[in-house]
């Protein structure tokens, strides 16, 4: 079984690396990294490097697709390389799948258009321009083959999901206790719907800061905006 993540630049490392840890111990998987050439690549960190192992053109036919967010993901939802690769390859995979903001790509390519999706909180505006419904109160939302998940962290309840689909609850149980999966957090401020207003505020302006330091800002706008075009012309070339 082929598992293909993948790997751009400015990706948010957790995205990949918890359902990565999970997955890669599934029985007879083969994980790759694939971007559009191989070699390393940074994180919207900026000092994390994760190797492509492999290009787009190399992995057409993966049998799980996995997109992960970043603070560039919005550039990339605009990559006609990226988005054609994604859904060549969702025509033929057992299950389409992605974490974070890294749903916005899996709606710019048209794959989620008319279902419902989850993404990191501050993204989530951005999918219904692609006629995606959002939700924000679920941490995994399925539908058929297609799964999404919700910001960050959730990658790692999306890799259990996977890996219970994948390689059944016993298995994805026992990888779960071998990484002692068992979240108790010392803070209750994980949703937009537990946090206060003040923590509220400060992680919209923490993530402001990080999309400004990444030369991102303008991102969101250019591609609501290609997403509303790209609509107004569907419509007008439905009617003949």
């Amino acid at each position: 079984m082929q598992i293909a993540i993948l790997l751009y630049p400015g990706y948010t490392a957790l995205d990949l690396i918890g359902p990565y840890e999970v997955l890669r111990n599934l029985p007879d998987v083969e994980v790759r990294f694939v971007w559009h050439d191989s070699g390393p690549v940074a994180a919207d960190s900026g000092v994390l490097l994760v190797g492509a192992t492999h290009t787009l053109e190399e992995t057409p036919t993966p049998d799980v697709v996995l997109v992960p967010g970043g603070m560039t993901t919005m550039t990339h939802a605009r990559d006609e390389r990226v988005l054609g690769w994604v859904r060549a390859a969702h025509r033929t995979s057992r299950w389409t799948a992605s974490v974070c903001s890294g749903s916005v790509i899996l709606a710019a390519a048209g794959v989620l258009a008319g279902q419902r999706a989850t993404s990191h909180w501050m993204a989530l505006p951005l999918l219904r321009p692609f006629g995606v419904t959002p939700v924000g109160d679920e941490r995994i939302v399925g539908t058929g083959r297609i799964v999404t998940a919700a910001g960050v962290s959730a990658g790692i309840d999306l890799g259990l999901w996977l890996a219970g689909e994948l390689g059944g609850r016993e298995r994805a149980e026992a990888i779960q206790l071998a990484l002692e999966y068992d979240p108790q957090p010392p803070f209750d401020s994980g949703h937009w719907s537990k946090a206060s207003a003040g923590t509220r505020a400060r992680a919209t302006s923490l993530l402001a800061r990080e999309t400004l330091a990444a030369g991102q800002l303008t991102a969101p706008v250019r591609l609501g905006w290609a997403a509303a075009v790209g609509a107004v012309r569907a419509r007008r070339g439905g009617r003949g």
